[in-house]
């Protein structure tokens, strides 16, 4: 199963998430989760909020390989993770996207 979880960096207009803020979550959260590799991109996207306002901000994207793992298995793993992030900066949402796919190394 391939996770990618969409982690957005802004909180009221402004950035709130910086660089040393996710190499910290990266280091005591994501990697004791996920301690076989995860690979992270820079992205812009936007997104509307439960006021209904259209927010575009910078965000991070997480791509999780979970071999063997049904998309509620992945989506079980992946949801501390989420909450995590949610609790630690702020956010009110994190995008999550389950998929099986042919992965190698």
């Amino acid at each position: 199963m391939i996770a990618t979880l969409a982690f957005g960096r802004n909180q009221g207009g402004a950035l709130r998430v910086t660089d040393a803020d996710w190499a910290a979550f990266l280091a005591e959260e994501a990697t004791p989760r996920f301690p076989s590799g995860l690979t992270t991109h820079d992205t812009q996207g936007q997104w509307r909020g439960a006021d209904g306002v259209i927010a575009r901000e910078p965000g991070k994207l997480l791509w999780l390989v979970i071999p063997n793992a049904s998309p509620e298995e992945a989506a079980a793993r992946t949801a501390p993770l989420v909450s995590a992030y949610r609790t630690r900066f702020g956010q009110e949402s994190v995008l999550s996207s389950f998929a099986r796919g042919c992965v190698s190394f």
